[in-house]
C-alpha cells in the first residue's frame, strides 16, 4: 500500500512590523515537533527596481512590494507536499531579530508541555502532519486575498506606534535579493506606520490600531488575538498563548487534517 503524503496545517502569524512575529515563529518551530517549518512573507519581495515609492522613499511595506502570486504558488506546494518549496531560497532566515526576550526556562517548559499534550500516535509526532508557520506583516487584509484560502489558523500580534518605531529603528538592516537594505531616516513615519494603519484599520473600532478591536470582524475572519492586554503585549505571555491556542486547535482536529489533506 502506498504511504500517504504528509498533510500541512498552515498557521498565519501576522502583525505590524516589529511586533515580534518572526521571533514567535522561530520559537514555535523549536517548540513543536521536528518537521515544523517557517515560511516568511518577506522572501517574496519583488526586485528593488519594481518597488513603488511612498513619500519619496522606496516602499517595502505594502502589498505591491510582494509577489503575491509567487507566494500563493509556494503555499500550493506546501499544501501538496507539506514541506518548504525547494526552489525558494530564504533570505529572511538570515536576518537577525536580536536577542530572544523569552527565558530559556520558559521555552523548555513549553516544549515539555507540547510533548506531553501530543501523544506518540499524534500526526505531528508520526510525521503525517506538519505545521507551516507563515510569518508576514501583511496576511489578512483584502489586498492579499489570494493567500487567504491557504490559512488554516490566523494569529495577529500588534504593537504601539512607539514600540514599533523603537524596535524597527534599532534593527541593523535586512538581507535582500540585491544585497542589504537599511531603513533611511524617517522610514517608519513616512512608510511603515501609515501603511500598517491603512491596511489594518478595518480590524479596529474607528480605525484606531492602538484602540479596541472590532470583535465581530475578528470572529468573522477567524483571526485570533490576545484579550485583556495593553496594546504592547509581553512576548513571553504571547508565546504561551499561541502554544496553548495551537494545542487546542490540534486537539480539535488532529486526524481531520492528517486525512483530508493527504
Amino acid at each position: 500500500m502506498a504511504q500517504k503524503k504528509p498533510a500541512a496545517l498552515i498557521i498565519g502569524i501576522s502583525g505590524c512590523s516589529s511586533s515580534g512575529k518572526t521571533t514567535i515563529a522561530r520559537l514555535l518551530r523549536d517548540i513543536f515537533p521536528s518537521g515544523t517549518f517557517v515560511l516568511h512573507q518577506d522572501d517574496f519581495y519583488r526586485p528593488e527596481h519594481e518597488l513603488p515609492y511612498k513619500n519619496g522613499l522606496l516602499d517595502w511595506d505594502c502589498a505591491a512590494a510582494i509577489d503575491i502570486p509567487a507566494m500563493a504558488e509556494s503555499l500550493t506546494y506546501i499544501r501538496q507536499h507539506a514541506s518548504f518549496p525547494p526552489t525558494l531560497d530564504s533570505k529572511e532566515d538570515k536576518n537577525s531579530v536580536g536577542a530572544c526576550p523569552v527565558p530559556d526556562t520558559t521555552i523548555a517548559a513549553l516544549r515539555s508541555r507540547v510533548a506531553s499534550a501530543l501523544g506518540p500516535s499524534h500526526p505531528l509526532r508520526t510525521g503525517s502532519l506538519r505545521l507551516c508557520l507563515l510569518d508576514g506583516f501583511l496576511l489578512y487584509p483584502p489586498s492579499v486575498a489570494a493567500v487567504h484560502p491557504y490559512l488554516d489558523v490566523r494569529f495577529f500580534l500588534r504593537a504601539s506606534y512607539q514600540r514599533a518605531k523603537a524596535r524597527r529603528e534599532a534593527r541593523q538592516g535586512y538581507v535582500t535579493i540585491e544585497g542589504f537594505w537599511t531603513d533611511p531616516p524617517g522610514y517608519v513615519d513616512k512608510v511603515v506606520w501609515p501603511n500598517y494603519v491603512a491596511e489594518h484599520a478595518w480590524m479596529f473600532e474607528n480605525g484606531d490600531v492602538e484602540g479596541e478591536y472590532r470583535w465581530d470582524v475578528l470572529e468573522r475572519e477567524g483571526i485570533k488575538v490576545q484579550r485583556g492586554l495593553d496594546v504592547d503585549g509581553d512576548m513571553e505571555q504571547t508565546l504561551e498563548w499561541i502554544v496553548d491556542a495551537l494545542l487546542e486547535e490540534l486537539a480539535d482536529r488532529p486526524m481531520e487534517h492528517g486525512q483530508s489533506l493527504s
